[in-house]
């Protein structure tokens, strides 16, 4: 280990997780232009979804910053962000994150997704959920992986049981999502359940 890593200030890009229809990789300013057409063509599809989007959220410097956050996570463990290319073609598809790291004894993580409308219900996500499964146990040590979905989001509760996630409860004004308190069901995985 450096001594720019040991004291928190070097960034290392990591490779990019491969697999057969999807690439995960770390974003780059280069994905500006991508990210936002994306985002900005599937606003009202993400919306009901997300926390809400800052006025500024689709812009440059917006963008900058949160590749900045993004950095600034991974150097300090506190999270891991990627976007979703596809194979086929390098298409920006969306994006997954493990976030809310916690060590020592829990050694847990939650992991988020978003994609993109036009791409949506095609086998991306969960082609890019099994990619980044096995690197949040193996190098990145952890032994749960949490998720919460929105209990009416049909498409992600399908998409966290079709992986291999187990349905673990319901919490009660779990997420602020569009700016709501809204109830979520919770998910996980352990390091040793199979992988679907």
């Amino acid at each position: 280990m450096s001594l720019l890593r040991a004291v928190g200030l070097a960034y290392d890009p990591p490779e990019p997780i491969v697999a057969p229809t999807v690439t995960l990789r770390v974003a780059e300013m280069a994905d500006f232009e991508a990210w936002v057409a994306l985002r900005a063509a599937s606003r009202a599809f993400l919306v009901p979804w997300e926390p809400a989007w800052p006025p500024d959220d689709l812009t440059r410097p917006s963008f900058r910053r949160r590749i900045a956050r993004y950095r600034q996570d991974w150097r300090e463990d506190q999270g891991y962000a990627f976007l979703i290319h596809r194979r086929s073609d390098g298409a920006l598809v969306g994006g997954v994150t493990l976030t809310n790291v916690r060590r020592g004894v829990a050694q847990m993580v939650s992991l988020g997704y978003w994609m993109g409308e036009a791409f949506a219900g095609q086998g991306y996500m969960s082609a890019g959920v099994r990619a980044l499964v096995p690197y949040a146990f193996g190098p990145l040590g952890f032994r749960r992986i949490e998720a919460a979905c929105l209990p009416h989001n049909q498409a992600s509760l399908r998409l966290l049981e079709k992986v291999g996630f187990t349905r673990e409860g319901h919490a009660r004004q779990y997420l602020c999502i569009n700016g709501e308190w809204m109830d979520h069901t919770l998910f996980a995985m352990l390091r040793g359940d199979p992988l679907r």
